[in-house]
């Protein structure tokens, strides 16, 4: 924070101050931070982690829908709401039954943030510990081709990602969730 008040000392009016915020952006977001930091930030299980905020916001700003949903994240998420049972829930892509019988059991393997996607609960409940070669197939029969290429975009989902080992899945997720992350900040440009 020392750091961060030095560098506005020298500040006298507000065109300053915004160019000092413009390099600030200019330096800290370049192509390596996209490509290489904030992906490597993203292979973490916490729930509290800035890089899975800054997904979520970038869903909000995106106007993006929940995962085979109408519904828009924005609207499941809104801390208005105070609803007795949740209408969205984190589901795990790669579903935690699922992953047991390949022998993958570690909470901070499971629980990674790319195998996290907002869906609406009856989803999730429907879905239970199915493979995603047979689930994903299901649900997204319910969307139009520019309804599902939006959704794959906005939940970082590439072609065939249901047929991929769960490791690759995870670093090519880790890889689009930063570019719909970006996509996002881009919109507050």
């Amino acid at each position: 924070m020392g750091q961060d008040l030095a560098s506005l000392r020298d500040i006298g009016d507000s065109e300053s101050f915004l160019a000092l915020l413009d390099r600030i952006v200019s330096d800290t977001f370049t192509e390596d931070y996209w490509n290489i930091t904030l992906p490597n930030e993203l292979a973490t299980s916490s729930p509290q982690s800035p890089s899975l905020f800054a997904y979520y916001a970038a869903l909000n700003l995106l106007d993006a829908r929940v995962l085979f949903s109408n519904m828009k994240v924005s609207e499941l998420l809104d801390p208005a709401l105070n609803p007795k049972k949740t209408p969205i829930e984190r589901h795990h892509l790669f579903p935690k039954g699922y992953l047991a019988k390949a022998g993958i059991t570690q909470s901070r393997d499971t629980n990674q943030i790319a195998n996290y996607a907002l869906v609406e609960w009856p989803d999730n409940v429907g879905i239970s510990d199915k493979s995603p070669a047979k689930y994903f197939p299901q649900y997204a029969a319910r969307l139009s081709t520019d309804e599902l290429d939006s959704m794959r975009f906005w939940h970082a989902l590439s072609e065939g990602w249901e047929h991929m080992e769960y490791r690759q899945f995870l670093e090519e997720r880790r890889k689009l969730i930063a570019q719909v992350i970006c996509s996002g900040f881009s919109r507050l440009l």
